[in-house]
């Protein structure tokens, strides 16, 4: 892998983690039309640069994640979703995506390379988007409870299906639980910390098992970059869209899902080489 392409990748990362446009998705089309080799590291640095990804979340937020007061700084308590209180529901919700993270990784693992897999439920997904964001509309918020935070991370565990989008799936999840557009937003991005720490953890000690402390040696310099890549990149991201959702609600990103599946769609079948082999 070159510096560029994981300047590139980590770019697709920023700004599609945390939008229900299925970052996964993305970067194996991303894959496919830069024309890359599906190989261990290239899987694993896809995993390993969420780290990057979730520092923007606990940057952006800092104030939610102080438990008590830190160098002068007071944890905020004008929501449920901050302090103590945070973790726990962290923990309740990641807990689903544990178990069956851990089950299902080797199968999880062979859909990554399948494009029409992602190409579906990118679609799917879209159409889906469209559909609930007119059902459930607008909520005032409320008070998160643990309950929410589990049934939350039972609608996580979708995400594994390359395309279905994390972040669409745990946005969902809050918004059937009762959660306004923003909490459910913010919740998911919350949620995203844990769940995909742990990923991060487990993909990086696989790949030290399968070749040794060296794959990391040989590629620190793409690894450093393409987390701080996607540090910025979904700082930035962040920030757009909860400005966004809280206004124009998720439709707009049903729309794109669907626009992009069908046009990738049309590309394969005219002949385009946009596959990971």
């Amino acid at each position: 892998m070159t510096i560029l392409e994981s300047i590139i990748l980590a770019i697709v990362e920023g700004l599609t983690e945390f939008l229900p446009v299925s970052s996964t998705g993305h970067m194996i089309l991303t894959e496919g039309i830069l024309g890359m080799q599906s190989t261990p590291y290239l899987k694993a640095f896809t995993v390993i640069i969420q780290f990057g990804a979730i520092l923007s979340v606990v940057a952006y937020y800092f104030r939610r994640f102080l438990p008590f007061p830190v160098l002068g700084m007071k944890p905020d308590e004008t929501t449920s979703l901050g302090g103590w209180r945070l973790y726990v529901l962290m923990v309740v919700g990641c807990i689903p995506a544990a178990i069956f993270g851990a089950l299902l990784s080797d199968q999880i693992d062979m859909l990554l390379g399948n494009t029409w897999v992602v190409l579906g439920m990118l679609f799917l997904g879209g159409i889906l988007m469209v559909y609930f964001d007119r059902i459930f509309g607008t909520r005032e918020e409320r008070r998160v409870t643990v309950r929410n935070a589990f049934v939350i991370g039972l609608f996580q565990c979708l995400a594994m299906i390359p395309g279905v989008s994390r972040s669409m799936a745990t946005i969902f999840g809050g918004m059937q639980q009762g959660l306004s557009r923003r909490q459910a937003a913010e919740f998911s991005f919350f949620l995203a910390v844990p769940t995909m720490f742990g990923a991060t953890l487990l993909k990086g000690y696989k790949l030290y098992k399968e070749l040794g402390v060296e794959i990391f040696r040989d590629n620190w310099q793409t690894l450093l970059i393409g987390n701080v890549v996607a540090f910025v990149v979904a700082l930035l991201a962040i920030k757009f869209f909860i400005d966004f959702v809280a206004k124009y609600g998720f439709r707009h990103f049903g729309y794109y899902r669907i626009a992009l599946s069908v046009g990738i769609a049309i590309a394969l079948l005219a002949g385009a080489h946009i596959s990971l082999s």
